[in-house]
């Protein structure tokens, strides 16, 4: 044996085993490419679809028509769909968008649009060759010029199959995704993430995938149909999922469970299963992805105690990584969570913490607790905040924020935890600049007995002689001396009450909401009565305002002061002393209770 034979017969044999090393999504043969301008009325094709478990089945395809100009990234193809698959299905479902179409063996592109209400075998298909190109775009992350004009038809509409739902929180999902023309379906599913090591042994054109938003104790992901593989890229549904532009979703393996028939539309009904890969385009020829990476996430670890079921849940998710998405579909996961745990929709009292951590904030993480109550639902109050944050934080103007885990914590009690400021009296009506004085705040929580704080509030000792006014008010309150001394200059002055100044960099609104008073605090705060329109009598105290204005002291002026607290009654305390916008300083005191009302407390200063 010569020497060229030999190392003919050793080439060889290493092509054998990279052939069979390899997964078989690499190794199928690429098929070509049939162009839109070879495409004519009256050719025959088939296409490949998942109706049930994971076959692949084919059904039959007639050109009605090529549509110039008529799709989101140029040409469609008016397609009848027939035979065995289609009399099952009742037509093209929401699902099979995506599903690959040849003719003489060639690849024309996929399934991707129809019409409601009509007959559901007549669709449009999306050429191959504008969905080839959002590899370009994805190589290159350049944008690409598409005709402004949309189809006349509607997306084959990918179902969105939602697992781990309570009903309400399910109707809450569907109303936050309503924008976005999707119908969450809520499916049973059992989550896993062991493929064995084989991530692409079934994807290929035919078969179907799931691209996920949520996932772990909770899904949220859609279904569709992969058109082509190439390597480790694909490309499927043949329209946009979203229409993100440059995507972070999951992309993962599915199974379908059935294929349902409707009178307005037929769709798939299965899960998303393990996650195998990332879509990172989602534009209006489709979505594109590549298999072995994963996407960016948010982790989410949710714990909920019912008090008066004595029982606490703990839930994990790992929501995508999305400025625009990620607060929403976080937050409606903390509801349901919520909704799981409380086996309840209605009113409630709710006590939450939460911490988010990030890279670039100051300390690194967003803490926050507050309380809250409504007659209403309390799932969706509660997340107020957490909402905010996560909105905050993906959304704000200054710096990209990977924001790394979100922990919340959420206590419910069904009981009205609420208490209404009666009155508040100084121990001292005269006083002198540093003197303590100790105010009692009494308090009436519902249906309860009176129950009473003490503060003690220093004078500070540069107080000019004359009257301080302070006001004692519920943390989520606006003082109604601040809202009738601007009535004088009407409606638009009122407003301004609740409209702060926007922040200047990403430190001062994260600290504005970290610091800002909570609906638990008791709030004493002082008033500047040395203004227009604030007369005193001739015992130095203020006359009531018929006309008048009342202004927060404004700096130099600080009101420094020191705060002990006592309770009669029940409940605990905490304290803080916080400096508000305008510059004055706040004494504020932490309740059991979610506090209401306001009161005014007038003290006068002697030399």
């Amino acid at each position: 044996m010569n020497i060229l034979s030999i190392l003919m017969r050793r080439c060889l044999t290493a092509l054998v085993a990279v052939f069979f090393l390899l997964p078989i999504a690499y190794v199928q043969a690429a098929p070509e490419f049939l162009p839109v301008d070879q495409i004519t009325k009256g050719m025959h094709g088939i296409a490949k679809t998942v109706v049930s478990g994971n076959t692949i089945e084919e059904f039959g395809v007639e050109v009605l028509e090529v549509m110039k100009q008529k799709g989101p990234s140029g040409d469609l193809i008016l397609v009848r769909t027939y035979g065995d698959v289609i009399d099952r299905t009742g037509g093209i479902a929401q699902g099979m968008s995506g599903s690959p179409v040849y003719i003489n063996g060639k690849l024309v592109g996929a399934i991707a649009y129809g019409w409601s209400l009509t007959d559901h075998k007549i669709g449009m298909v999306t050429p191959i060759a504008d969905m080839l190109k959002l590899w370009d775009i994805t190589d290159s992350q350049t944008e690409q010029k598409v005709p402004d004009e949309e189809p006349a038809a509607t997306p084959v509409a990918t179902p969105l199959m939602v697992a781990g739902f309570g009903e309400h929180s399910l109707k809450l999902l569907a109303d936050k995704l309503r924008p976005y023309n999707l119908i969450p379906y809520a499916v049973n599913a059992s989550m896993t993430d062991d493929n064995n090591g084989i991530a692409y042994k079934t994807v290929e054109p035919g078969s179907t995938i799931g691209v996920q938003l949520v996932r772990g104790d909770v899904s949220v992901g859609a279904l569709g149909t992969v058109t082509y593989v190439e390597g480790d890229k694909i490309l499927a549904f043949g329209h946009p999922f979203l229409k993100r532009g440059k995507a972070n979703y999951f992309l993962t393996d599915a199974d379908v469970f059935t294929t349902i028939s409707g009178l307005e539309n037929s769709f798939k009904v299965g899960t998303p299963t393990e996650a195998i890969g990332v879509i990172n385009q989602d534009r209006g020829a489709g979505v594109a992805g590549k298999l072995g990476n994963f996407p960016g996430i948010v982790p989410l670890r949710i714990t909920v105690t019912d008090k008066n079921l004595g029982q606490t849940n703990e839930l994990w998710a790992q929501v995508i990584r999305d400025e625009e998405l990620a607060p929403t579909l976080a937050a409606v996961s903390v509801v349901n969570a919520i909704e799981k745990t409380t086996d309840r929709i209605g009113s409630g009292t709710a006590k939450v913490s939460f911490e988010i951590s990030a890279a670039g904030i100051p300390g690194q993480a967003l803490k926050r607790e507050n309380m809250f109550y409504t007659q209403g639902n309390i799932g969706e109050l509660a997340i107020a905040e957490v909402h905010e944050a996560l909105t905050l934080l993906a959304g704000n103007q200054f710096a990209a924020i990977d924001i790394m885990d979100v922990k919340v914590n959420i206590d419910i009690d069904a009981e009205r935890r609420t208490a209404t400021i009666i009155e508040a009296k100084a121990a001292n009506a005269a006083v002198k600049p540093g003197d303590n004085v100790d105010i009692a705040v009494k308090l009436k929580p519902f249906r309860n007995e009176l129950i009473t704080r003490h503060i003690t509030y220093t004078v500070p000792k540069d107080q000019q002689a004359g009257t301080l006014t302070l006001v004692v008010r519920g943390g989520g309150m606006v003082s109604m001396a601040q809202l009738l001394g601007k009535q004088q200059n009407g409606e638009e002055d009122i407003a301004k009450l609740f409209v702060k100044a926007r922040p200047k960099s990403l430190d001062e609104a994260v600290n504005e909401l970290v610091k800002r008073d909570r609906n638990n605090d008791i709030v004493v705060e002082s008033l500047d009565m040395n203004v227009p329109g604030v007369t005193q009598n001739s015992d130095g105290n203020p006359q009531k305002p018929v006309t008048g204005k009342f202004e927060t002291s404004p700096s130099p002026a600080l009101h420094a002061a020191t705060i002990k607290s006592g309770l009669t009654g029940n409940g605990n305390t905490t304290t803080k002393v916080t400096k508000g916008d305008d510059g004055q300083r706040k004494v504020c005191i932490s309740t059991d209770y979610i506090i209401d009302g306001d009161t005014q407390l007038v003290l006068t200063v002697n030399k």
